[in-house]
């Protein structure tokens, strides 16, 4: 994962720098992620890795089947990628380039995953207690997973706040272990 990323960097920090300077963040979002979906198809992922297709065929299956989604700046990265065999890193430089494009406009994605689903007014007051926290917007997304029996758990970022009853039981037998 970590080598996927040195090599995904300079990619999404050459498309985030093209991006700023043309004032394009959400259409190369938009182009990257359509890239990063189709990339991401098993199907696809056989045919970016194909030995016996060049580079410029690998490209054009990928923009083929994009179609018209995708403007010429975007079909000048993946034949870029194409040529230095790093198309399989399209889903990693999408979301590196998302991080960069939060940390400049200074939000988080925040995900937060409870036993039951959320009210929109529990949804608003936890997103306006992160908002103070973390010191930047939150844009909130929820999932139940009715496993962890109550409580919930929050992912921004790195961090992770566990306040699952299934978390704080698998805290106490690791402590009544020790």
């Amino acid at each position: 994962m970590a080598e996927l990323t040195t090599l995904a960097r300079p990619y999404a920090k050459a498309v985030f720098a093209e991006a700023q300077e043309k004032n394009a963040l959400d259409a190369w979002s938009a182009d990257l992620a359509t890239l990063a979906a189709f990339a991401a198809d098993a199907d696809m992922a056989k045919v970016l890795v194909h030995p016996s297709l060049t580079a410029a065929q690998q490209a054009q299956a990928l923009t083929d089947v994009c179609g018209d989604k995708l403007n010429d700046a975007a079909k000048n990265l993946v034949a870029v990628l194409a040529e230095n065999k790093r198309l399989p890193l399209l889903p990693e430089i999408a979301a590196l380039f998302e991080e960069l494009k939060a940390q400049l406009q200074n939000t988080v994605d925040v995900v937060v995953t409870s036993a039951y689903e959320l009210t929109s007014d529990q949804a608003d007051k936890l997103a306006q207690a992160l908002k103070a926290k973390l010191n930047c917007d939150v844009r909130l997304s929820s999932e139940v997973d009715e496993s962890l029996v109550g409580g919930a758990i929050i992912r921004a970022g790195d961090l992770v706040i566990d306040g699952s009853v299934t978390g704080k039981l698998s805290k106490l037998a690791e402590a009544m272990k020790s």
